[in-house]
């Protein structure tokens, strides 16, 4: 059984993964109290005596604001951390896997952004996300960058869950609607992470792709479920998930705002970050499901009884 090491374990995506990969690797977790991204000599020392086959990094500071106002903090540990994993795992000849986000790009397009897209960062949070995996790739060429949006799941509160809660207790809810991006459910997630893992069972294998391919692809992946919305019409399909499901809800319709309206934001918001999955699909002959589909699992199997 190959061993695992899931820094951020504690995590939305973290902990999804932990108890995902359980019953088919040897997981090791590592929460913030547990290991400092912020101190790599405890890196160095911690991770250095462990034997292990891989090591995902979900850990980040992604509080976009916060990212504004304490820069250190952020390119320490999103953007100088990851270089260090990195090192760490080609000492170590260990697959190294690191989480990125949509944020590196500026929102410009009108189009799915590509692997092959220029990152142009608008906000410290991209920045230090775009130093990350900068540092990853230089730090271990063998590295796989692998960029999320909207991560949603059952472990922690995400915006899924804030409009659900909103829309239960008032009749007058509204969600931005002129951003755009794909949600990405975390077992999903994991699911299609899990090809690229050494020992991992590769959902191409049934496709007759080889695995060990996989297991070694490097560089920049998009993993992302299929499609694109705005945080409104996603919160209105979650919403009409729950009334189909039978839960009470006092909001019938999820009303319009803008990202100018939002004067709390403190840093900038790219307005259309929809990550293309067609890398993934051409590298496993998968699709990923639609993100419609998912959140209706995540309501049916998740959202219903918190709700209830």
């Amino acid at each position: 059984m190959k061993r695992i090491v899931i820094v951020g374990a504690g995590g939305r995506l973290g902990a999804a993964l932990a108890r995902e990969y359980a019953g088919e690797f040897d997981v090791v977790g590592f929460n913030h109290a547990q290991l400092d991204l912020g101190a790599p000599d405890q890196m160095r020392a911690k991770l250095g005596e462990l034997e292990f086959d891989a090591l995902i990094n979900t850990a980040a500071q992604t509080n976009v604001d916060r990212c504004e106002t304490h820069q250190e903090e952020a390119f320490t540990i999103n953007g100088a951390a990851p270089g260090v994993l990195a090192e760490i795992c080609g000492r170590k000849k260990a697959r190294f896997i690191h989480v990125s986000t949509d944020y590196v790009f500026d929102g410009e397009k009108r189009e799915p952004y590509t692997e092959e897209d220029e990152a142009r960062p608008i906000s410290v949070y991209g920045e230090s996300k775009r130093e990350g995996e900068r540092r990853a790739l230089e730090a271990n060429e063998h590295s796989l960058i692998v960029r999320v949006s909207w991560v949603f799941g059952p472990d922690r509160p995400s915006f899924i869950d804030w409009a659900l809660n909103q829309a239960r207790e008032r009749e007058e809810v509204s969600a931005i609607a002129d951003k755009w991006a794909t949600p990405t459910y975390t077992l999903d997630l994991a699911g299609m992470l899990k090809t690229f893992l050494p020992g991992g069972r590769s959902n191409a294998e049934g496709n007759g792709l080889g695995a060990g391919r996989l297991h070694g692809a490097c560089g920049i992946l998009h993993l992302v479920n299929s499609g694109e919305c705005s945080w409104q019409e996603y919160a209105q399909s979650a919403l009409d998930c729950c009334r189909a499901e039978g839960v009470p809800m006092k909001a019938r319709i999820i009303g319009a705002s803008s990202l100018a309206e939002m004067k709390s934001f403190i840093a900038k918001r790219p307005g259309y970050s929809v990550l293309s999955s067609a890398k993934y699909e051409r590298l496993t002959g998968r699709t990923p499901r639609p993100w419609r589909e998912v959140v209706a699992d995540f309501v049916r199997d998740y959202a219903r009884e918190r709700l209830l």
